[in-house]
Order: C-alpha cells, then structure tokens, then sequence
C-alpha cells in the first residue's frame, strides 16, 4: 500500500477520531504540575475530563511524585494505570518504591527519565531498576531523543544488556529526524524493544514504525499535558495506514501490553 492508499481525508476522520468510535488508551501521559519552563499540568480530575472529551478509555501515567500518582490510581482507578516514576541514583530507595507499587497498588511498569534525572540510559547505575523489572516481569518506559542523555542507541545498548526485559521507547527519537530514524532502525532488530509515538512530529514515521518493527510494537501516546491530545491523535490518524491498524496502535497493542 502506498502512502496516498492508505491515507484519508481529515474530514472523513473526524467523527472517527473525535466522537469516540475508535477506542483509545494513552500509553504515556501524566498526571501533576510540571513548573518552570513548561509551567503545565492536570489534577486527576481534570484529566479526566479530558479523557472523557476525547473518548481515552484509559491513561497509563507517571510523574516525579509517586504518591500523587497512586493517589490518583486509587481514585479512578478504571481510568489511570501507574508507572513509578524511578530515579536510578535513589539505588535502593527507588527499588524499593518499584516493588512495593507494583506488588500493592497494582502500578504497570517502571518510567526513566535520563533527561530529567541527569543519567546516561545505559548506565550501570540503572542495572538494579532493569534486574527488578525483569524479577517483576514489568516493563521499563524511557524517554527518548535529548542528547547525551536519552539517546536511541543508548536505549537500545540497555534493552541489550537485558533481553528479557520490555523497553518501551518514548517519543520514539522526539523531535530530531535523525534520531528518529535511529529508533526505529534499532528496534527493527529487537523484539523487546517497542516504540511510543508521542511528540514525535513525523506522521510518515509512525506508518514505517508500524510496518517495519512490528504491528504490535507501537503505541499511540499523548505526553499531556505537555501536547494536545487533538494535535497527538491527528498525527497518528493521517500517518497512512488502514483502520485495522490504526484500531492496534490507539488501543490493541498498550492494552495487551500491560494486560489492561
């Protein structure tokens, strides 16, 4: 199928998208304030709401706080599912947090943000948060595309170091081609390595993701409250591929990837 095939009209999408005929659950969100420069943020319940007006069944969500998180967990619990947000220089701390919200609170997996807590993704330093989610059989999501921190290859040299272990890479590369390219090129050779296609600008790019790595290796995402959920869904939307395949990345696949 050709690009010009597979695409539609953003009319003829509208009511699909919008109007909640496609069901969607957002594999990487979060909920609380994030301040100075972005200066953004939701309340549970506010995204909630926010859910509801864009037809989000669900929202799988992080942030620097885990207790707000597993407060909000607890609250709706049919609408977020939780990631601890671990900081790998935390050592045992950030372990501990990890087993105890998994096991107690029913958290999904483990978020890394090299970016935000100033480390290399394949550091030893984080081997301890890799070894317990491979004991835990969780999955490890980790933000992608700022150099030197968050780089696809170094992403990639950690999955090695750890077959056994789901890496989820968010953004896919984000905003610089090359590393956009650089992902998916690199998880077309691991298959525990997956791709998450939040604030990555290139429609063209989730359709070769798709097509490449693997139908079921790709999750849609909206990273609010730092982008628009409307601006996140038209992107994938008109990426050129069929509605059976739009149907897995929006839901199918974040859905039997965590066992929602």
């Amino acid at each position: 199928m050709t690009l010009a095939q597979g695409q539609r009209t953003c009319a003829a999408w509208d009511f699909f998208i919008w109007e909640g005929r496609m069901k969607k659950i957002d594999a990487h969100a979060h909920v609380g304030y994030f301040g100075g420069w972005a200066d953004v943020g939701y309340t549970d319940e506010e995204m909630v709401a926010e859910m509801d007006r864009y037809g989000i069944e669900r929202s799988v969500v992080s942030y620097m706080d885990n207790a707000l998180v597993e407060r909000a967990v607890g609250r709706f619990p049919d609408r977020f599912a939780g990631l601890t947000w671990a900081n790998p220089y935390e050592g045992d701390k950030a372990v501990e947090t990890v087993v105890r919200q998994v096991r107690e609170c029913g958290f999904k997996g483990i978020k890394l943000h090299p970016l935000l807590n100033a480390f290399t993704a394949n550091d030893a330093v984080v081997h301890p948060l890799m070894e317990t989610a491979q004991e835990l059989d969780i999955p490890v999501f980790i933000h992608s595309g700022h150099p030197p921190f968050s780089l696809p290859h170094s992403i990639v040299q950690l999955a090695d170091d750890f077959p056994r272990v789901r890496v989820v890479m968010v953004h896919m590369g984000h905003g610089n081609g090359i590393y956009i390219q650089a992902a998916i090129d690199l998880a077309k050779k691991r298959d525990n390595v997956f791709l998450e296609t939040s604030g990555m600008p290139m429609h063209t790019k989730i359709r070769e993701a798709y097509l490449s790595v693997g139908s079921e290796r790709v999750f849609w995402g909206s990273d609010a409250p730092f982008h628009h959920y409307k601006v996140e869904m038209l992107r994938t939307e008109v990426c050129g591929l069929p509605e059976s395949a739009l149907e897995n990345i929006f839901y199918s696949n974040i859905k039997n990837f965590l066992s929602l």
